[in-house]
């Protein structure tokens, strides 16, 4: 499968009740890592569920490399991963333990599962804390054990919703370079609030704001090539949310 545009959003609307969370979004997600950035409120969660498939389209389609979420439920799973940002992992189970459960849920074969987990573990450079029980892992390696859990069937793309809440600064100075090398294999949406995290690992940025698209593009035409640093992007993040204005 092209690694160009996998991710397909056409016309995706979703209600809670009266109040509309996203409003006949149209976005496209490509190879390495976007970024979706936006208040609380703004959609961002939504779109996540709907991405992995936790909330069923309501309007519109979502697809992967044309596998329809909604038609082909089974098949499209199979090409994503998923962190979500509130995940429990069962403490008494080894690291490899864990994610050999993981590959046999995600449909792994089973002679290909080892390997299957070793090449997760070594993504985010876990291998040595393979038989290590989870219970004894800090908050960062909890982390890295969230997304060998969404890698190890090998996704086309991979989904990570707040992956750095939470985290002290080197734990998320290590998990955005973690975030990066995965990128370069695959398209990884990273929905954040933290523009410290666009700055580190995006390529792209999709802007959300009261359920609309306010922005998508580079990081560099975002800031309107005045940098790529923290401080840049919050200059135009708080531009842009504040006048509403289409970019």
């Amino acid at each position: 499968m092209s690694l160009t545009d996998v991710v397909q959003v056409r016309g995706v609307s979703h209600r809670y009740g009266d109040v509309e969370a996203l409003h006949r979004l149209e976005l496209d997600f490509r190879s390495g890592v976007t970024a979706v950035l936006g208040p609380n409120g703004a959609g961002k969660s939504t779109l996540l569920g709907l991405l992995s498939t936790a909330l069923r389209i309501q309007r519109g389609s979502v697809s992967v490399g044309g596998v329809d979420s909604a038609r082909d439920r089974r098949r499209y799973r199979d090409l994503l991963g998923f962190l979500p940002q509130h995940f429990t992992m069962p403490g008494n189970l080894t690291v490899a333990e864990f994610l050999t459960l993981t590959a046999w849920q995600r449909m792994v074969p089973r002679r290909k599962r080892a390997d299957a987990v070793d090449v997760a573990l070594a993504a985010v450079d876990l291998s040595s804390r393979r038989d290590q029980k989870i219970s004894t892992l800090s908050g960062g390696m909890h982390r890295r054990v969230g997304i060998a859990q969404a890698v190890v069937n090998q996704p086309e793309v991979l989904l990570l919703d707040e992956p750095t809440v939470g985290l002290d600064p080197r734990q998320r100075r290590v998990l955005r370079h973690l975030i990066v090398s995965l990128g370069r294999q695959r398209a990884v949406v990273l929905s954040t609030h933290l523009t410290e995290d666009v700055a580190a690992a995006a390529d792209r940025v999709v802007v959300l704001d009261e359920g609309e698209m306010r922005f998508d593009g580079t990081v560099e035409e975002f800031t309107g090539g005045r940098g790529s640093v923290a401080a840049d992007i919050d200059t135009a993040y708080d531009a842009l949310v504040e006048t509403g204005d289409d970019r």
